[in-house]
This record gives C-alpha cells, structure tokens and sequence, in this order.
C-alpha cells in the first residue's frame, strides 16, 4: 500500500500596522484659569464656566507635560488608534468649554413659527395645535432673539448639540419650502415641487 503525500494547507499572517492619529498626537493647550485634576484614567476640568470629568478607557492615557496635556496610547491596537484621537478631541473639548464656552445656533422659518422664554422653559409654536414646551437642562443657557433665533449655549459641548438637535427633531426643515428648524449654518438641498398639468 502506497503513501500518498499530502500537502499541507498553508496560512500566511498579515500584520496589521497602526499608524499614529494626527488628531491624537497633537498636544492641547490649558489656559491659565483651568484646573486640571489627574487621578489614574479619571480626568477633572474645572474653569469659570464650570466644571466636567472624563474617564479614559485602558486603551489610552492622558499626561500633564507643564501647561499641555498629551494623550497616548498604552497598547497598539487598531482600537487603541480609533479611540486615542476621539479622547484627545473630547478632552480638547472639555478644556475649552469650561474656558470660553460652546453656542449653537438655531433659525425658525415659517408662517407663525416662534419661541419664546419662560423661566428654564423653552416655549415652541411650530404649527401643533398646542405649544412645545422643553425644561432647559442644568448647565445649558438659551436665548430667543426676534421670536425666530434660538442660540444654546454652555460649557458642555456633547449636551448642547443634543439639546440643540431635540429642538431641531420637532419640525426638521423641509426640502420644499425650507420651512422648519434648522441650524444658521445649515445648507438644506432643495427640491422641485410638483409642476401643474399642461393644458
């Protein structure tokens, strides 16, 4: 009986190389009114404006190097890259808020479309047959200009955009007639309404 040889099925290893974020090696900058509290992965930022904290994954790390923090990596890892340039933008982020601050600005457009302010209630007539009444979050200031200009503004960027976006989701421009709530800097692609039947 013949031994027929049998050939061995070959597996070939790639390895994967991270490359270094360009977001995540960029150091940020504290200004001299921020206080900056290190405690293992925890993070504290406090400013005039108020006051924020941040825990970092095990992924990644945050030193102070004189008046500049620096986040680097502790492993290197394909997820270690995704989240060393997000932790370096958020810290970034919670510098400058409680620094100078953060604002989004929002314009209604409509017949009849108008906000207005009572107490930390933000009053919408967007067209319902009731008013919408939104309780502006703690840390959150917002201001009506005109009856039509709406600008949120406060030291946490992550909780303006949302509450931003809650007021925008209540009548989203339409692409018609561009009525609706949108951001000032919004640029809404417009479209053709039906034309009429020839006669």
């Amino acid at each position: 009986m013949s031994n027929v040889p049998v050939n061995r099925v070959g597996f070939s290893r790639k390895t994967i190389e991270c490359k270094e974020s360009r977001i995540g090696k960029q150091p940020i900058e504290v200004p001299s009114n921020v206080t900056i509290t290190l405690g293992g992965q925890d993070l504290k930022v406090k400013g005039p404006l108020g006051e924020l904290s941040l825990v970092y994954p095990r992924e990644v790390k945050v030193d102070r190097e004189d008046s500049f923090l620096r986040v680097r990596k502790t492993v290197e890892t394909r997820r270690a890259n995704q989240m060393h340039g997000l932790f370096r933008t958020l810290t970034d982020n919670m510098v400058v808020g409680v620094s100078k601050g953060f604002e989004k600005k929002l314009q209604m457009v409509g017949v009849g479309y108008r906000a207005a302010l009572e107490g930390q209630v933000l009053v919408l007539s967007l067209g319902f047959s009731h008013p919408v009444r939104m309780t502006i979050p703690d840390g959150i200031k917002v201001n009506v200009e005109e009856n039509t200009r709406i600008t949120v503004s406060g030291y946490d960027k992550s909780a303006i955009g949302q509450f931003a976006a809650s007021i925008r989701k209540w009548r989203p421009p339409e692409p018609y007639k561009g009525k609706g709530v949108k951001y000032v800097d919004e640029v809404i692609r417009r479209k053709e309404g039906k034309a009429g039947k020839k006669k």
